[in-house]
């Protein structure tokens, strides 16, 4: 028989796991190279941007910009791969295991 009671104590140990992993992704970082490690990149696990380096060597505008997006867009890729596995790790055992059902957008 469904109980709702506890149907409903799961959606909010859900969400408030939920909460706690989007706290987490905000302090987990990663680190992207492009150009040999000229230029660096590292994004949060929300993928925003929070620091860049550029090596002093480096002279081309466009070659800079290149390199920097390369970085950029990797970082984010590796970021948004950890924010997918904290939000496996914080609803496992919570919410059903649903073929074709993607949570990650919901990192933020």
């Amino acid at each position: 028989m469904f109980d709702m009671m506890k149907m409903m104590g799961k959606m909010k140990e859900a969400q408030d796991r939920m909460k706690q992993a989007q706290e987490n992704l905000q302090r987990m970082q990663t680190t992207a190279e492009s150009g040999g490690g000229k230029i660096r990149a590292t994004v949060n696990g929300k993928k925003q941007l929070v620091a860049l380096e550029i090596d002093s060597t480096l002279t081309d505008s466009n070659q800079i910009a290149q390199l920097v997006l390369e970085a950029v867009q990797s970082a984010q890729h590796t970021a948004d791969n950890l924010a997918r596995t904290e939000l496996k790790k914080s609803t496992e055992g919570l919410l059903p295991n649903i073929p074709g059902m993607d949570l990650g957008n919901l990192m933020g």
